[in-house]
């Protein structure tokens, strides 16, 4: 090859990679684009075929992954290589002449005893070989890299198709790499790469052949009509639904469902539809769940009502100039599916919800754990138990909890298990149930999610905590404690719920009691797990406690307590930040770690504590800290019941200089045994009182 074109495909230039496929899992795409982008960068990166100015352009259609990378090299810079060999002793013998392991260490790099040089390490002088390594080429590298690439999707089904061993989560149909505008050869899946793709399968029957990488996105949208951009599609969705929709309109269109859709169309068309207002007597929650999970449509609710209105949006992948026959075909597919929700929602209401529990025996909760009738009893009995702790009614509790999985047997949560306890509430009230009563049915299931609601009436928070606590101590009872990421009964998302209702709602409820009730209303059907259960809750507080800011130490003194009352742990972190920041803090907390490892100490060697008397304390230090430790409980006692926690705190810090007095003056492990156990006492009074709000110890930098 004459040397300018050899200089011309090492230089820098834009790089195109793209894999045509049958059509992606939509709700993947974005991941699978991502990590294919990812893997093949870090890959060139490795092999230095990267510059600084080198930027990542990722592209995801339906049926495409693509990546673009600026300012890649099309050969990899030459490296120095150094390959260190036996020390100068070992090599040379007393005449200075080579040995057998020299001479062996010649052979083996390639070259003559002369060609190899001396150089000093750590390890004192050593013969070494230096050469240099051709940087590789990108022609000989892409192909292998783009297939270890895909090789790492994260995809949990792959395919095989044709007679080839390919396999991947789609089949593969089409392979472009280009660097500038010179097509770098490779095979990947069974398919050799070309500068030709695909466009949209309508707008675009013919192949199109992309001129350079850098114009990949330009000539896939005038030749192709496909917007390769997945943030540029989205872009365009959202645009044009809200002009469809016009003013005083909300779109009922989260980002999980205009990703979907986004991930579904190359060319993407806005339409608007409409279905007869008789449809919404039925539940909206069911409507917009017929229109969102089953069609991808987009419900719209009017701003100043806040009804839904009976007309809805749709995405196309086909823009038309006369769109009559397309709207016209999705509103009689989706007056098909809400006539379906209409008649279920009718055939539901001539059965009350009371009629159908005796019907949970026949349904099975889980194996060891009984049917969902047993589980409603549990949830029964817990219920009341925790409406009474709380001051709500707790006959209503009891009947709320009766009830709570009755719908689970009715046709509308059947077809949507979504709809779950809320469409509960509906029938509740259609059966002329009490609104506490119905709505604790909705409410028990909350929060289903990070950031979701709270239940709101005593009567929906003892449901609430019932169900959870019940399942959590069911499954930890018979040993199905969730274990790495595996987690099949959502007891981490349950361990959650409980935290924040008690935390936020501010219940005065011991966790240590509720845990115990969790475990009783299973009359002994299933193990003790009390201690890891406790600790599983705790953990999931831990993670709750840093989501608000506080710092991990502050965290371990307050939890390292085993707190009861987790509903005052927030004022205890409050208490331990304000105490933290008093210029006594880390001398009295470094003291309380030397109290307690004292103690420690003492209890390893059998020591007993008995309390402390003025009589036995001789010592002016510790007479002067036994002293200041009784006027300063007396001061915080009635602060702490008061729940100024941070005041409890505070009222300590005048110990610091009686403390360092007693440090410096007093043998604590004096010889004279009463003398001894007398000083223990003082120090285990002090560990005591200090640490009620928090392990101050912890605090000790």
């Amino acid at each position: 090859m004459p040397p300018g074109n050899r200089a011309r495909r090492a230089a820098p230039a834009t790089l195109l990679v793209e894999v045509l496929t049958e059509e992606l899992p939509p709700r993947a795409l974005q991941r699978l684009a991502q990590a294919f982008a990812e893997a093949l960068v870090a890959d060139l990166r490795q092999d230095e075929f990267l510059t600084a100015a080198s930027e990542t352009r990722v592209y995801a259609t339906p049926r495409r992954l693509a990546v673009q990378v600026t300012h890649v090299l099309g050969r990899a810079p030459d490296k120095a290589v150094e390959v260190s060999g036996p020390g100068i002793k070992v090599a040379l013998d007393a005449e200075g002449r080579p040995t057998p392991a020299l001479i062996g260490f010649a052979r083996k790099c390639g070259v003559e005893v002369s060609r190899l040089e001396r150089a000093a390490t750590p390890r004192g002088e050593v013969f070494v070989h230096r050469t240099v390594a051709k940087g590789g080429l990108l022609e000989t590298n892409l192909g292998l890299k783009v297939g270890f690439a895909l090789d790492k999707l994260p995809a949990p089904k792959v395919m095989r198709w044709g007679e080839g061993e390919s396999r991947f989560v789609r089949p593969v149909h089409g392979l472009a790499m280009l660097h500038g505008a010179r097509v770098v050869p490779g095979e990947v899946m069974d398919v050799k790469s070309s500068s030709r793709t695909r466009g949209h399968r309508v707008l675009a029957r013919d192949p199109v052949r992309i001129t350079h990488a850098d114009r990949y996105e330009a000539v896939l949208r005038s030749r192709g009509g496909v917007i390769a951009s997945f943030a540029e599609r989205r872009a365009t969705i959202v645009a044009g639904l809200e002009r469809a929709a016009g003013p005083g309109v909300r779109l009922l269109a989260g980002d999980a469902l205009l990703d979907e859709i986004t991930a579904l169309v190359e060319a993407p068309a806005v339409y608007r539809g409409g279905f007869e207002r008789a449809f919404l007597e039925v539940p909206q929650e069911c409507l917009i769940l017929s229109m969102q999970q089953h069609q991808r449509y987009i419900p719209l609710r009017d701003k100043a009502s806040g009804e839904l209105e009976p007309r809805f949006l749709f995405v196309s992948n086909l823009p038309a100039r006369s769109p009559r026959a397309i709207v016209a075909g999705n509103e009689r597919v989706l007056r098909a599916r809400l006539a379906d929700a209409r008649f279920f929602y009718e055939q539901d209401r001539r059965s009350r919800l009371d009629t159908r529990v005796k019907r949970l025996g026949d349904v099975v909760y889980h194996g060891k754990l009984g049917s969902q009738l047993e589980r409603v009893e549990r949830m029964r009995l817990l219920a009341s138990h925790i409406a009474r702790a709380i001051g709500a009614d707790f006959l209503r509790a009891e009947h709320a909890a009766m009830l709570a999985k009755a719908d689970l047997l009715t046709e509308m949560v059947g077809e949507f298990p979504e709809l779950q306890g809320i469409m509960g509430r509906y029938y509740a009230l259609h059966d002329g149930e009490t609104a506490e009563v119905a709505d604790a049915i909705a409410e028990h299931y909350r929060p289903r999610y990070a950031g979701d609601e709270l239940p709101r009436g005593g009567v929906a928070i003892a449901v609430a905590l019932a169900d959870k606590l019940a399942a959590l101590a069911g499954f930890f009872g018979i040993g199905q404690a969730p274990t790495g990421d595996r987690d099949p009964f959502g007891l981490r998302r349950a361990a959650l719920g409980v935290v924040r209702i008690l935390v936020e709602r501010d219940l005065p409820l011991s966790l240590h009691e509720l845990v115990n009730e969790a475990f009783a209303v299973h009359d002994g059907k299933v193990g003790d797990a009390h201690t890891d259960l406790q600790a599983f809750i705790l953990e999931r507080l831990n993670g709750y406690l840093r989501e608000l800011g506080y710092s991990a130490l502050e965290i371990e003194a307050v939890l390292s307590l085993n707190p009861a009352r987790i509903n005052l742990v927030r004022r205890q972190l409050e208490a331990v930040r304000a105490f933290s920041a008093l210029p006594e803090a880390q001398s009295l907390a470094a003291a309380n770690k030397r109290v307690v490892n004292i103690l420690k100490q003492a209890e390893t060697k059998g020591e007993s504590v008995a309390d402390p008397t003025p009589e036995v304390l001789n010592e002016p230090a510790e007479r002067a800290l036994a002293e200041a430790l009784a006027a300063a409980s007396r001061q915080a006692d009635p602060l702490f019941e008061q729940g100024d926690f941070t005041g409890y705190l505070k009222a300590f810090a005048v110990l610091k200089a009686p403390v360092d007095a007693f440090f410096d003056s007093v043998m604590v492990m004096a010889e004279d045994p009463g003398v001894r156990r007398s000083r223990l006492a003082l120090l285990a009074d002090l560990r005591r009182r200090m640490n009620r709000v928090a392990d101050i110890s912890k605090l000790a930098a």
